[in-house]
């Protein structure tokens, strides 16, 4: 690691895991839901919860104590320094961004907040503030960012495959939760889909 010794980075990605918890808890009212609706919505919210509470921690972990490169036969070595730096570099961006993000996110749903691909509640208000100024699912691009920072920053062919498996389930999903925000909301909704883009502002 040039940015950081493994261990220093182990340690600032358990750290904005606290972080991640603490806010939701205090933005929600709650930590952890059980997955629940049909099988493609229940495996992305599994993934989502096995992504956050073990490879995250576990990744941590081996960085705190140096064994990376020893438990990941995927790792990749980069022996030109400057390719090693920028992908270092990139990698941090990406992941500190990811959690400032989902943080935001949090805060600005409140108690609006339901698993990724759950139709809206009753007394459920359709959110348009905050990030969702810029995108229309900002945790999903805040779980992509993170999981692909993570990749680049311990150089892991595996970790890069969590990340597409992640966006694949996403893209999936996305139909799936929008259909029911627009059964609830209606025009409302399809307006602001026309406005904002899904996961890349300007973009996509």
């Amino acid at each position: 690691m040039h940015l950081l010794g493994q261990s220093a980075l182990g340690i600032v990605m358990l750290l904005l895991l606290v972080m991640l918890v603490v806010i939701k808890q205090l933005a929600t009212g709650s930590i952890l839901e059980k997955p629940k609706g049909m099988l493609r919505v229940r495996l992305v919210n599994v993934f989502n919860l096995f992504f956050l509470l073990v490879v995250l921690p576990v990744t941590a972990i081996l960085l705190i104590t140096c064994r990376m490169e020893v438990f990941d036969p995927s790792h990749l070595t980069i022996n030109s320094p400057s390719l090693l730096l920028g992908l270092e570099i990139a990698g941090m961006v990406l992941y500190v961004s990811g959690y400032f993000l989902m943080s935001w996110a949090l805060i600005s749903l409140g108690g609006n907040y339901q698993l990724g691909g759950s139709s809206p509640r009753s007394g459920d208000e359709m959110v348009s503030i905050g990030p969702y100024r810029l995108v229309r699912h900002p945790m999903y691009t805040a779980v992509l960012c993170i999981s692909l920072g993570l990749a680049l920053l311990a150089q892991s062919s595996a970790l890069f495959l969590v990340f597409c498996i992640y966006l694949v389930l996403i893209i999936s999903l996305i139909p799936v939760e929008e259909a029911g925000l627009k059964q609830v909301y209606g025009e409302k909704y399809t307006a602001f889909q026309r406005k904002v883009k899904k996961l890349v502002p300007f973009c996509y």
